[in-house]
């Protein structure tokens, strides 16, 4: 039986509960899913035939030796999904505006670099932003982003200080609809639409992670948005394992907040089919050689 590698690090060094559902799916692939820490020295990757990325959920703390574990894995030969460069690419933010550049919809978005000292309430000022949400462009789960307004800008200032000391910035204006609508996941394998969830954060909150009380359920996008994303997804030039678009619905458009191509939560013990989907697209890299 050939073995796959799922990808954790060493606070989770175990399968999620989201990825634990896969082990009878890949078994009657007759594939074998191993949990291996992405930082561990003793993990063998040329022993697996296939090397997954799941919840290697702190590389955005050290992203140096992430990115030096992505080489490292490329000179071995490694077979790697996504594909180690999607994965830098994916890793900073910076991501957005580049697609932004290619018409893709995104929220107003402001960006600075490492050090940057344009005082916040000139920016809010100056993008007429009332509200904005501020984020790393190295960053996961929320880390370290927070929310602002002009009238809390002055007293915002430090946070804002806080993240440019390690990490470039954005300032995007606040999306309502994610509060109001609630936020779009769409989940692609091979590039063909899977399923998708529908999040919504706590009523104090606009956050939809469920480590910040929000909720997720099974649902049916409107087919324009399916077909949006689609077409994101397909602006990749890279072949890829999964993708999970996260947007809103803004007048029957599609704005993009995250394409997530690196870790993310793929919504698995929502859906059988989905499973058995993820299923067949690993087995089939496994089967062409990765």
């Amino acid at each position: 039986m050939k073995r796959v590698a799922f990808v954790t690090y060493h606070k989770a060094p175990r399968l999620t509960s989201d990825d634990a559902v896969m082990l009878a799916p890949l078994q009657a692939c007759d594939l074998q899913v191993v949990p291996a820490i992405w930082d561990d020295p003793n993990s063998n990757w040329k022993s697996f035939s296939l090397v997954v990325l799941r919840s290697c959920w702190d590389y955005h703390h050290k992203p140096r030796a992430f990115r030096d574990w992505i080489k490292r894995l490329e000179e071995e030969k490694v077979s790697v999904w996504n594909p180690t460069s999607i994965v830098r690419w994916n890793m900073e933010k910076t991501y957005l505006r580049e697609l932004a550049a290619r018409g893709v919809a995104i929220p107003k978005t402001e960006w600075l670099e490492v050090g940057d000292a344009t005082p916040l309430l000139e920016i809010m000022q100056r993008n007429g932003f009332e509200h904005a949400v501020i984020k790393p462009t190295i960053s996961a789960t929320a880390h370290m982003t927070f929310r602002t307004s002009l009238a809390t800008a002055q007293h915002d200032q430090a946070g804002l200080d806080e993240v440019l000391r390690f990490s470039g910035a954005m300032i995007q204006e606040f999306v309502a609809e994610i509060v109001t609508k609630g936020e779009w996941s769409l989940i692609f394998f091979d590039k063909k639409f899977s399923h998708a969830v529908l999040k919504q954060p706590r009523a104090d909150d606009f956050r939809v992670q469920h480590d910040f009380g929000g909720t997720a359920r099974l649902a049916s996008p409107p087919a324009a948005l399916i077909a949006q994303a689609q077409r994101l997804v397909g602006m990749i030039a890279s072949p890829l394992l999964y993708a999970r678009v996260d947007g809103v619905e803004r007048e029957g458009r599609l704005l993009l907040i995250e394409l997530e191509l690196i870790e993310p939560q793929l919504f698995l013990s929502f859906s059988s089919a989905a499973r058995l989907r993820f299923a067949e697209a690993i087995s089939g890299l496994v089967q062409v050689g990765g």
